[in-house]
C-alpha cells in the first residue's frame, strides 16, 4: 500500500542524510567549528539499507542520498552497492546522490558501476578565492576535477548554486556558459533561513529568483518548460544555447501542493517537511526488533503527520519561519 499523506499526496521520494560530516564548512550550511554527531547515534550502514528497503517496499521510487557529504561517510560505497538491487529489481527508478564534489573524483566510476546515472554538484562560485571564502577549507580544482571525472564517467551531472546577493550575481553568465560548454544541467537556489550561523545575515544574503531570472532574459530568450524531475525545480530554456536551467523558490514562490519527498537525517529522524520543525523518530522502532512491521507502522505513522507546507517568508523583510537546525543535518 503507498504512503498517502493527509493532503492525498503520494510520497514516492525519500533524501536520506548518511552523515553530519562534511569537509567543508560552508557559510549557509555550518558553522565553522560544528560539534559532530556521536557514531552511536548514527544508523550503521546496515540500518540505512533496512531503512531504504522498507520505503522502497512501501512505495519510494527515488532515493537521493545527501549528508553532509555523503562520500565522506566510510564504507559508503558499501551502502550504494546495496541499494543497486532495487535497481536491478525495478522497484527503485532512480539513486541519486547530491554532493560538494570534494570526493568525486575517487568514487564516480564506482558510483555509475552501483547504478547511479546522476550526481548534483553543490558549487555557487568558479571564482577560487571566492569559493575558498564560503566553503572555508573547500578547494576549486578538486571540486573540478570532480566534475570531469563524473562527466567521464557516464554520469549526468547538474550544478547547484545558491543564489547569494552580492556573492556570485557577477558570475551569473560565466556559471550558465560553463555548464553549456560541458552539457551540465543548472539549477538556482534562494538561500534558506536554516540554522545559527554565527554573523552571515541571511536576509542580506538573499536574492531573490525573479531578479535573477530577469537579469538572464535580458541576455537570453527563455521559454518555461513543463519538466519535472520529483524534485521542486521549475525549469526554462534559454533559447540561445539550447541549456535547461531550474529555479528552486522555497521562499518567494513555495512548492508545497506538490511535495511527494521526506527526509530522513543519519541518526533516523524522519522530517516530513524541511520547513517545519517536526520529526518523528524511525531510530527507534528500527533498533527495537529485526522484523520491519514496526519500523513501517512508524514510516506510516510520520507521513500522516505531513504538513500541507511551510512557513519561510521574507516578504516582510524579516526571518518569517526561520529553522534552529543546520542544512547539514536535515541533508538539504
Amino acid at each position: 500500500m503507498a504512503l498517502i499523506d493527509p493532503f492525498q499526496r503520494a510520497i514516492t521520494y525519500l533524501r536520506l542524510s548518511v552523515t553530519d560530516r562534511c569537509d567543508f564548512r560552508c557559510v549557509y550550511c555550518m558553522s565553522e567549528n560544528m560539534t559532530f554527531l556521536p557514531k552511536k547515534d548514527l544508523l550503521t550502514l546496515e540500518e540505512l539499507d533496512r531503512l531504504c528497503s522498507s520505503f522502497i517496499r512501501l512505495g519510494v521510487e527515488k532515493l537521493r542520498i545527501t549528508g553532509g557529504e555523503p562520500l565522506v561517510r566510510r564504507g559508503i560505497m558499501t551502502f550504494f552497492d546495496g541499494m543497486s538491487r532495487h535497481l536491478d529489481s525495478g522497484a527503485l527508478k532512480e539513486l541519486t546522490l547530491t554532493t560538494n564534489g570534494s570526493q568525486l573524483e575517487k568514487y564516480a566510476a564506482d558510483l555509475y558501476a552501483a547504478g547511479v546515472r546522476r550526481v548534483n554538484v553543490s558549487l555557487d562560485t568558479l571564482d577560487e578565492a571566492k569559493f575558498a571564502e564560503i566553503t572555508r577549507w573547500g578547494r576549486l580544482a578538486q571540486v573540478l576535477r570532480g566534475v570531469d571525472a563524473a562527466l567521464k564517467a557516464g554520469l549526468k551531472v547538474k550544478i547547484n548554486v545558491v543564489a547569494l546577493k552580492d556573492f556570485n550575481e557577477v558570475e551569473l553568465f560565466d556559471i550558465a556558459a560553463w555548464c553549456a560548454d560541458l552539457g551540465m544541467d543548472l539549477t538556482f537556489i534562494e538561500v534558506m533561513p536554516m540554522g545559527d550561523i554565527g554573523n552571515e545575515n541571511r536576509l542580506g544574503q538573499y536574492w531573490s529568483l525573479d531578479d535573477l531570472r530577469g537579469s538572464l532574459a535580458e541576455r537570453f530568450t527563455l521559454t518555461d518548460l513543463p519538466d519535472r524531475t520529483g524534485g521542486p525545480a521549475r525549469y526554462v530554456k534559454l533559447g540561445e544555447t539550447g541549456q535547461r536551467i531550474g529555479f528552486i523558490t522555497p521562499l518567494s514562490h513555495n512548492f508545497c501542493e506538490s511535495c511527494n519527498r521526506v527526509r530522513v537525517t543519519c541518526t533516523g529522524e524522519i522530517y516530513t517537511c524541511l520547513g517545519q520543525e517536526g520529526k518523528s523518530d524511525l531510530r527507534g522502532p528500527l533498533r527495537a526488533s529485526e522484523a520491519d512491521a514496526p519500523l513501517e507502522d512508524a514510516i506510516r505513522a510520520a507521513i500522516g503527520l505531513k504538513p500541507k507546507g511551510h512557513d519561510f517568508d521574507y516578504s516582510r523583510q524579516e526571518l518569517g519561519g526561520q529553522m534552529s537546525r543546520h542544512m547539514s543535518h536535515t541533508g538539504g
